[in-house]
C-alpha cells in the first residue's frame, strides 16, 4: 500500500496541473467503483413542489366576511407593488379595494361553482333546463365578467347591483361567510329579514331560505334569545300504574293551599295534603297545620291509618317530604324502616310533568272547593275545613273514570274509584282462590267483598287501562342531551336574556334509554344542580 502511494501522483497532484495551458478538452474522470468503502452513500429524493392552492381552500381559514375581504385586498395590492417594483404600503385598505377584493372573490367562487354556465354564457348559448337551475334566473355575464341574475326587475329604477344580484352557491363555505355577516349585521333577526338583507345588498345564495335557516338553527346567540326548551319524547307508565295493586300501595303525594281560616280571634292557615293511588286514581285528602315534617308525619300516619300501609311514596322534592325520609332512617332501626315498608322516590326539582298524576287530581279538587267553598260561611274553623276537604274526597272518589257509557241507559254501571273503596278487605293481600259469581249470594262477606273487587279489576283493565295508550304529547324521539353539553338553566321570575350558563355533568337515562333529567355545573356559582332537560335550552353540543 506504501509502495503504491509513493509511485501515485498524490503528493504532486495532476500532471495537467504542471503544464503552461490547461486542457482545453473534456476532461474524463475515472468511473467510481460503488464498492469503494471509502465512498459515502446518499440517498437522493426527488420532491415535488406542492401546488399552490385555490384562493377559495384558503378562505376556509377564515370565519368572517370582512376579514376575508380585507386580506384579499391587501393580497392583491401586494401583488400589484411587486409587479411595479414598489414598495408595499402598510395603510388600511381603501374602499375600492375591498370592493375590487369582493368582485374577485365572487368572481372566483362562480368561476368553480359555475363553469359550465359561465362557458355557455360566454359562447353566446341560451341555458336550458336540462343544461342547468339557473335557466329560471335569465343569468347573463356583466362587465366584470361576474354571473349575475337577469330576472324581471330590469326597468326599476333600483341601483343595478340590487336589480341584477350577484348568484352565489349553496353549501359553500363563502356563501355561509355572507349569510353570518348579513345576519350579524341586522342583530340576528329572523330568516325572512336576513334573506331580504342579503338581497338588498346584491347577493343571491341558491336555495337561500333553507341556508339561512340551518345557519340561525346553529346561532349561539339565536338558540339564546330564541329556541326552545328540550324535550324528549314521552317515556311509558310505570309498572306501579298498569298493575292491580291493593289501593294506595303505590302512591303520588303532594301538598296544596294555604286556606284561611279562624281560630278565636286569629287568622291562621292551613294546606291540604293529597294521596293519590297511582293504579285506580282514588285520592285521600288530610289537613296540615304548617308544612313542617313533623305535621306531615302525623299526616302520613293518619293515612296509613286509615287506608292502610303503603309501599311506595312518589312526590317531588319539597323539605317536609325530605325531612319525613330522613327522620324515618335515623329514628328507626333498619329492621322497623324494612317493616314499615315505606319508600320514597322523588322527582327532580321543578318538574311539575313528572308529578302529573296528583297534580291532575289537586286540580278538580280545587274546582270542587271552589264550589263548595263558595256556598258556605265566610269564616271557617279547621274543623270545617277538614269536613268540606272530606266531602271533596267523597265527590272527586265517586266520579266515573271511563266516560265511553256515560250516556247509555241500559249500560254497565260507570266505574268509579268508589267500587274499590268501599269493598277494601282489611287484608292488604288477597287471600288464596278464586272467586265466582256466586259469592254474591254466599253469607260469607269476605267472598262477597272480594268478587266484586276482581270484577272492579277486570273493568278497569278493560275500560280505564287502556285508555292511557296514547301519548298526548311529546311524541317524537329528541337527541339525548349528553355530558359537556352547554345548557341555559331557565328560571322562571328571571328574563330570558339572564338565565345562567351551566354544563351538563351527569345524565340519568330512563328505562327506555332517553334522558329526562340531568345535573348541571352552573359555572360562576360552581354548584351542582339536578333538573329536567325541559328547564334547559341547549346552546352547545359536546363534541
Amino acid at each position: 500500500m506504501t509502495r503504491e502511494l509513493v509511485e501515485s501522483n498524490w503528493f504532486t497532484g495532476p500532471c495537467f496541473l504542471w503544464q503552461k495551458e490547461l486542457p482545453k478538452d473534456d476532461v474524463k474522470l475515472k468511473e467510481i467503483n460503488t464498492e469503494d468503502p471509502e465512498l459515502k452513500v446518499t440517498h437522493v429524493f426527488t420532491v415535488q413542489a406542492k401546488e399552490e392552492k385555490y384562493v377559495t381552500e384558503r378562505l376556509q381559514k377564515f370565519s368572517d366576511w370582512t376579514r376575508a375581504v380585507k386580506a384579499i385586498a391587501r393580497l392583491r395590492r401586494y401583488v400589484k407593488s411587486a409587479k411595479n417594483s414598489k414598495v408595499m404600503s402598510n395603510e388600511s385598505t381603501t374602499l375600492e379595494e375591498r370592493k375590487e377584493a369582493e368582485e374577485f372573490i365572487i368572481r372566483t367562487i362562480q368561476k368553480e361553482t359555475f363553469s359550465k354556465e359561465i362557458q355557455y354564457l360566454k359562447d353566446k348559448k341560451e341555458l336550458k333546463s336540462f343544461q342547468s337551475k339557473l335557466y329560471q334566473l335569465s343569468p347573463f355575464l356583466d362587465v366584470h365578467d361576474i354571473l349575475r341574475v337577469g330576472g324581471r326587475l330590469t326597468k326599476a329604477s333600483l341601483h343595478p347591483n340590487i336589480k341584477h344580484p350577484a348568484i352565489m352557491p349553496r353549501d359553500h363555505h363563502v356563501s355561509r361567510l355572507l349569510i353570518k355577516h348579513f345576519h350579524e349585521k341586522i342583530h340576528h333577526q329572523g330568516r325572512g329579514m336576513t334573506v331580504n338583507e342579503i338581497r338588498a345588498n346584491g347577493i343571491w345564495i341558491i336555495g337561500c331560505s333553507i341556508e339561512v335557516s340551518s345557519f340561525i338553527y346553529k346561532c349561539v346567540k339565536c338558540r339564546r334569545y330564541r329556541k326552545y326548551n328540550q324535550e324528549q319524547k314521552m317515556g311509558d307508565l310505570p309498572s306501579e300504574r298498569l298493575e292491580a295493586t291493593p289501593p294506595f300501595a303505590y302512591s303520588g303525594m303532594d301538598c296544596f293551599g294555604p286556606f284561611c281560616v279562624k281560630e278565636g280571634r286569629k287568622e291562621v292557615k292551613r294546606y291540604g295534603l293529597l294521596f293519590t293511588c297511582m293504579c285506580s286514581r282514588a285520592i285521600h285528602i288530610e289537613v296540615l297545620d304548617d308544612l313542617s315534617t313533623d305535621c306531615f308525619l302525623n299526616a302520613l300516619r293518619c293515612f296509613i291509618a286509615i287506608r292502610g300501609n303503603v309501599s311506595q311514596l312518589h312526590c317531588d322534592q319539597g323539605t317536609n317530604f325530605i325531612g319525613a325520609r330522613n327522620e324515618l332512617l335515623t329514628q328507626a332501626t333498619q329492621e322497623k324502616v324494612k317493616g314499615l315498608g315505606i319508600s320514597f322516590v322523588f322527582n327532580p326539582p321543578a318538574s311539575s310533568h313528572m308529578g302529573g298524576v296528583w297534580e291532575r287530581q289537586i286540580r278538580t279538587i280545587r274546582n270542587v272547593l271552589r264550589a263548595i267553598l263558595d256556598e258556605s260561611a265566610s269564616r271557617l274553623d279547621t274543623s270545617s275545613l277538614r269536613t268540606f276537604m272530606y266531602e271533596t274526597m267523597a265527590i272527586v272518589n265517586s266520579r266515573p273514570l271511563t266516560v265511553e257509557c256515560l250516556n247509555d241507559p241500559v249500560g254497565p254501571e260507570l266505574l268509579t274509584p268508589n267500587h274499590i273503596l268501599t269493598m277494601k278487605s282489611t287484608v292488604i293481600t288477597p287471600p288464596p282462590g278464586e272467586f265466582v259469581k256466586e259469592d254474591l249470594y254466599l253469607q260469607k262477606r269476605w267472598k262477597r267483598v272480594q268478587y266484586l273487587a276482581n270484577v272492579f279489576w277486570t273493568r278497569w283493565r278493560k275500560e280505564y287501562l287502556l285508555n292511557l295508550q296514547q301519548r298526548r304529547k311529546w311524541s317524537k324521539n329528541r337527541r339525548n342531551m349528553k355530558i359537556d353539553d352547554i345548557v341555559l338553566l331557565q328560571e322562571d321570575c328571571v328574563p330570558r336574556n339572564q338565565w345562567k350558563l351551566a354544563k351538563v355533568v351527569e345524565v340519568t337515562p330512563g328505562a327506555d334509554g332517553r334522558v329526562r333529567k340531568v345535573k348541571l355545573l352552573i359555572g360562576d356559582s360552581k354548584t351542582v344542580l339536578e333538573r329536567p332537560i325541559h328547564k334547559t335550552v341547549l346552546l352547545l353540543e359536546a363534541g
